[in-house]
């Protein structure tokens, strides 16, 4: 497939700029017109464009509701949810992998790809597709008026990598991105509260391939995003996937199970599971069904709301679960919460809604269509972009905490997780042993207190640090985060002027569940972490002074009384007993006695300084 050529016939064209929805199931696209934002769709048409693909045994591409079609007579050559595969490896997707219809590899830099047809094609590329599908749409509502400037939505807990992946999508397709926004504040802009002088919003957004919940402050037009929480693995797609259980169920009386595990029969399986769930949110009761005429099957079942709201329930809850996390992470309490918003297709099940309320304690908002919120939202951001007068200010957290390695192989964190950014923060630094010359950094991501239980984000070296005694040296190290998500670390020695730097970009980046199972984890594992890191650094801190103490004696052993010298002797080998033990109270317990008995030759070695320091030196010049 090409790329779109349409004809520019004026400036105001020119300067446009489409917001677009790229979402798991459906993408939309809306633009800023006449005072408010409106969703681009044809005369007597809509602007849903079906996140489908359908490869065609012609070599031909088909996207959108087309592809759609197609799926239901030869589900095996069409592709759905490309937006889980975004930015993430084959490792991360293997729970997703199963319900593809088509061989999946890693290319050389670890992306993943599809093999239709004898052809390989990467998430990027098949999100393009559907970007150009929507951007065609959206041109040919404005008259042929071209505008490639636009505005994309993610999910909140959409890392680095996904939300690169997604820039490189829109690149394959010719469009600018002015701007990646998350799907939760596009949906607060669409409801006008950012023209509210200050408040709370909660946003609910449960869409076709994930759930996130985004506490956000608004005050005086500027967003900040308080805390967000969310669950890979929760949506539309796994509801569907609950009455496909129940069908499978059914139908393995009747049918072999080599055609229940075919890939092809499971997609027709997903595909009425959906039209089912969706009849079902506005009727009591709804039928499923499947017709497979190769293997004589004409198969259907009546499913009521109540049945369906039965199974649903327990995914519904842990939606509601993630909201009471996100609430805990804001430091808020119910009633801080002044609004609630609902996104997503799958918030008009019925369920969702009063469940929503009865947890929120406030009827949520759904004047507008849930499916077209987060697209009329980021069609307003567009507009801000290209010279709107709506002042407004989007700030966004960091989901994870990130910080360097320290001796001993703990974790000093410079950015703590749910930091508002774009962010810097500067953490000192020095050397343990005497000239020594370079310092070697490791930059992690997570929550746990060793850098062995984090993700390595990168490493670099500063080199040029002047031969000074261990400890001397000061190096700063910045961690600054930029509007786009984007990491450099910099390193700067204060004597010399010495600098290194790094730019973290990692290939595929952390994926929605690493960082849930990151914060999973900290939780778990809080108190062996915390013992675990208070090891470490006392076992670094034990070593500075027993060298320190052993250099001390060899000049100024002289100078002390033989008790003095016994108890040091005595404490230097019970702290080293205590450090081969590895136990946390045992060390600190003869760390305490050793450094006390320091203290005589402390007192030794800085009059001594001292007196260096006064030596040749008259009255008047100390």
């Amino acid at each position: 497939m090409g790329f779109i050529e349409l004809t520019v016939l004026n400036n105001t064209a020119r300067q446009a700029a489409i917001g677009i929805d790229l979402g798991t199931t459906n993408s939309l696209g809306a633009l800023w017109k006449d005072g408010r934002p409106i969703v681009l769709h044809p005369e007597g048409g809509n602007g849903y464009v079906p996140s489908a693909i359908y490869f065609g045994d012609d070599g031909s591409i088909v996207v959108g509701r087309e592809a759609r079609d197609r799926a239901l007579i030869d589900p095996e050559h069409a592709l759905f949810s490309i937006k889980r595969f975004m930015g993430r490896g084959l490792k991360d997707v293997a729970q997703d992998a199963k319900s593809v219809p088509c061989p999946l590899g890693e290319n050389p830099n670890g992306v993943i790809e599809f093999e239709m047809r004898g052809k390989k094609y990467t998430p990027q590329e098949l999100s393009a597709l559907i970007l150009l599908k929507v951007h065609d749409i959206a041109c040919r509502t404005l008259g042929g008026h071209e505008t490639t400037k636009v505005v994309i939505t993610v999910p909140a807990y959409f890392d680095d990598a996904q939300r690169s992946a997604t820039r490189d999508a829109a690149r394959l397709a010719g469009l600018d991105v002015l701007r990646i926004v998350n799907e939760p504040t596009a949906a607060s802009l669409a409801y006008g509260l950012d023209q509210k002088k200050q408040g709370t919003v909660a946003v609910f957004d449960l869409g076709g391939g994930t759930f996130d919940v985004s506490l956000l402050s608004i005050e005086e037009g500027v967003f900040r995003v308080l805390s967000t929480h969310g669950d890979t693995h929760l949506g539309g797609d796994d509801l569907d996937h609950l009455l496909v259980q129940a069908a499978m169920e059914d139908l393995s009386r009747t049918i072999p199970a080599t055609t229940l595990r075919d890939r092809g029969f499971q997609q027709l399986l997903r595909l009425a599971a959906e039209k089912c769930k969706i009849e079902l949110s506005t009727a009591p009761e709804a039928g499923m069904h499947v017709h497979l005429p190769e293997a004589a099957l004409h198969w259907r079942r009546r499913f009521t709301r109540e049945e369906f709201e039965q199974l649903a329930a327990p995914v519904i809850e842990r939606a509601i679960d993630a909201c009471r996390k996100a609430l805990a992470d804001a430091k808020l309490e119910l009633t801080a919460i002044d609004e609630v918003v609902l996104v997503g297709g799958a918030t008009r099940i019925p369920l969702v809604r009063r469940r929503v309320e009865e947890f929120f304690g406030r009827k949520p908002h759904t004047e507008l269509n849930p499916d077209e919120v987060v697209a009329l939202g980021a069609a307003v951001q567009a507009h801000v972009l290209t010279g709107g007068t709506r002042d407004i200010l989007l700030m966004d957290v960091t989901p994870l905490s990130l910080g360097m390695e320290t001796l001993g192989g703990a974790v000093a964190k410079v950015i703590l997780r749910n930091s508002t950014i774009p962010c810097s923060a500067t953490e000192g630094f020095t050397t343990y042993a005497d000239n020594q010359t370079g310092i070697d950094f490791h930059v992690v991501q997570g929550e746990r207190e060793l850098a062995r239980d984090c993700r390595t984000l990168g490493r670099f070296k500063l080199s040029g640090i002047p031969p000074l005694p261990a400890g001397m040296a000061r190096v700063a190290v910045k961690f600054h985060i930029d509007a786009n998500g984007l990491l450099t670390v910099s390193a700067k020695e204060e004597i010399t002027g010495a600098t290194a730097r790094i730019e973290v970009t990692p290939m595929n980046g952390l994926t929605d569940g690493e960082v849930e199972g990151m914060l999973k984890e900290s939780y778990v594992h809080a108190r062996a972490d915390f013992d675990a890191s208070r090891l470490s650094n006392l076992k670094v801190e034990v070593g500075t002074m027993l060298r320190a103490t052993e250099h001390g004696l060899r000049e100024y052993k002289s100078a002390l009384d033989k008790e003095t010298v016994r108890d040091l002797d005595d404490s230097m080998a019970s702290v080293r007993a205590a450090l081969e033990l590895s136990d946390v109270t045992a060390l600190q317990k003869a760390r305490d006695v050793f450094e006390r008995a320091t203290l005589p030759l402390a007192a030794v070695m800085m009059d001594n300084v001292a007196k260096r320091a006064l030596t040749g030196k008259r009255l008047d010049e100390v």
